[in-house]
């Protein structure tokens, strides 16, 4: 990992993807905490509409390649099934996604912890470590209030976990510099 920094273009492009994707993912996070329903349904919603469409799209290749087998109808209509319940039943798709997210903070955490030992020598590692920490402190969180707390939280915790992951991407890219040891 030290190697890819020693050379300066490297080092310069690692710095400007690092603050512009610290950035995004910064105002991202804050709109996701100021509307944490309005994003917990959006992402089922956006969910429900994916599994509508998969199911059409693999209703129509069994129709032009499996139509005699009636097993391979399955698939399209279990997506398809599942994604008007969602559409239907937004909460039902809000407590799936929030189970979904109990696992993704977990690894989330696990993985910013080990790029934070990985970058341990530079400047601001503790940043990318303390963002997998935090992480994992959602998860547990996130464990206790589920399914109830779920609309709420998927929001804001999405949210918080963007803020810390777009705040540990600017100050690792704000301290790659000429000498990357000070």
């Amino acid at each position: 990992m030290l190697k890819y920094f020693m050379e300066s273009d490297l080092r310069n492009q690692f710095r400007t993807h690092s603050l512009v994707a610290g950035i995004l993912l910064l105002v991202i996070g804050l709109i996701s905490i100021l509307l944490p329903e309005l994003t917990s349904l959006t992402i089922s919603f956006f969910i429900g509409w994916m599994l509508v469409i998969g199911g059409i799209v693999s209703g129509y290749h069994v129709m032009k390649s499996y139509n005699s087998k009636w097993i391979a109808w399955l698939k399209p209509f279990l997506l398809f099934a599942i994604g008007l319940l969602i559409l239907y039943r937004p909460m039902t798709g809000v407590a799936a996604v929030g189970l979904l997210l109990i696992i993704y903070f977990l690894f989330d955490g696990f993985a910013g912890i080990m790029f934070g030992l990985e970058l341990r020598p530079l400047k601001g590692w503790v940043w990318m470590m303390l963002n997998g920490l935090i992480s994992i402190f959602i998860a547990f969180i996130f464990l206790v209030g589920w399914p109830i707390s779920s609309l709420w939280l998927i929001g804001l915790l999405v949210g918080i976990s963007l803020v810390f992951d777009g705040t540990a991407m600017i100050v690792i890219g704000t301290s790659i510099h000429k000498n990357i040891f000070e």
